[in-house]
């Protein structure tokens, strides 16, 4: 009698930290082989990739502070993952460090967390308008420094009444529409395509340069690619009305930093909030020392429950994917693609 081996088990990698779902993830152990990469250097993952330890990964966990693990899954790394590799489930709702190009190269799908990020990112680009149309940075610094106000507080400006120019209306952009209405704002917004009119809730669809030309408040709402760096530029701003404020949640380099400070010194620009900076963690001088700059450490996503629902939705991702080739949230980048895992649910 011939007796035969069970077939080993698909192995899962983590990389980088996991901080509110563990015990989820110790779970997975009963379907799948764990393995991990919580701390290191790119060149040890490299290694590992090359050595055979990693041989039989199907997928990983990471998120974008595993960058400071790996690097970013850029073409190098993403050509020295083992040819078992077929999915990256990011915690994320930006992807600009993950190489799509490479990844569609090799056939490897990936996933990110919009939905889960929706709410508290909306939260944060409400705090950050409401702080910049009301110049608070200069009494709330005044405040601490035991000077009250300070010599010559600005007036502020109410929402009321104003146009929300939104660029970029996925799920975040509609969060903040919803939350912007509250406070009597006309929503105007732009997107490569319009939306079907059931998720418009009255927001007007128009082109980029009639976005531009209507903002009273302009809110950056859309994912970084080659094509959206520096979407906002000198050019751009010179378009928009005097005194518009400018939001910015989503990626820091979708707008030209020197551009907009020399804005904000102009004048032309009345205020910013911005949660995110092209170089950060490096904050452009001209914005730490502008008192019309209300400003945030990348704070966008930082609530125990939402980061929690980014990391179960990871699991999720991974899950799906080991266990019947869908996803849940797969990239736009890659829906449709012969190749790649349908869509959970589709």
């Amino acid at each position: 009698m011939s007796s035969s081996s069970p077939p080993s088990r698909p192995a899962v990698l983590l990389i980088g930290v996991l901080t509110h779902s563990n015990a989820e993830w110790e779970a997975l152990g009963s379907k799948y082989t764990l393995l991990e990469f919580r701390t290191g250097t790119r060149a040890e993952f490299l290694e590992k990739c090359r050595d055979g330890t990693f041989a039989a990964v199907r997928g990983c966990y990471r998120s974008n502070s595993s960058t400071a693990v790996t690097g970013p899954f850029d073409a190098e790394l993403v050509a020295a993952l083992p040819p078992a590799w077929r999915y990256v489930a990011h915690n994320g709702a930006g992807y600009d460090n993950v190489d799509v190009a490479a990844c569609n190269a090799r056939r490897v799908a990936v996933s990110s967390t919009p939905v889960a990020v929706d709410d508290a990112t909306a939260d944060v680009a409400i705090l950050l308008m409401l702080g910049a149309l009301r110049q608070a940075h200069g009494p709330l610094t005044a405040l601490r420094d035991g000077r009250w106000k300070g010599a010559s507080p600005r007036l502020g400006h109410d929402p009321r009444g104003k146009t929300l120019a939104i660029l970029g209306m996925g799920g975040i952009g509609r969060a903040m529409a919803h939350r912007a209405r509250a406070f009597g704002m006309d929503v105007t917004y732009h997107n490569r395509r319009r939306l079907d009119p059931a998720l418009e809730k009255g927001a007007r669809y128009v082109s980029f340069d009639e976005l531009l030309a209507a903002a009273d408040v302009l809110s950056l709402n859309l994912a970084l690619t080659a094509q959206t760096r520096h979407i906002i530029g000198a050019a751009e701003l010179a378009r928009m009305k005097p005194g518009v404020v400018v939001v910015n949640t989503a990626r820091g380099a979708l707008i030209d930093e020197a551009a907009l400070v020399a804005a904000l010194e102009s004048g032309h620009v009345s205020a910013v909030g911005l949660d995110v900076f092209e170089h950060e963690p490096a904050v452009h001088p001209g914005l730490v020392a502008s008192d019309r700059a209300f400003l945030l450490p990348h704070l966008g996503t930082s609530t125990y429950e939402t980061q929690r629902d980014m990391e179960l939705l990871v699991l999720g991702n991974l899950e799906a994917a080991f266990d019947g080739n869908k996803m849940l949230t797969l990239i736009n980048e890659q829906k449709g693609l012969d190749w790649a895992p349908k869509e959970a649910g589709a």
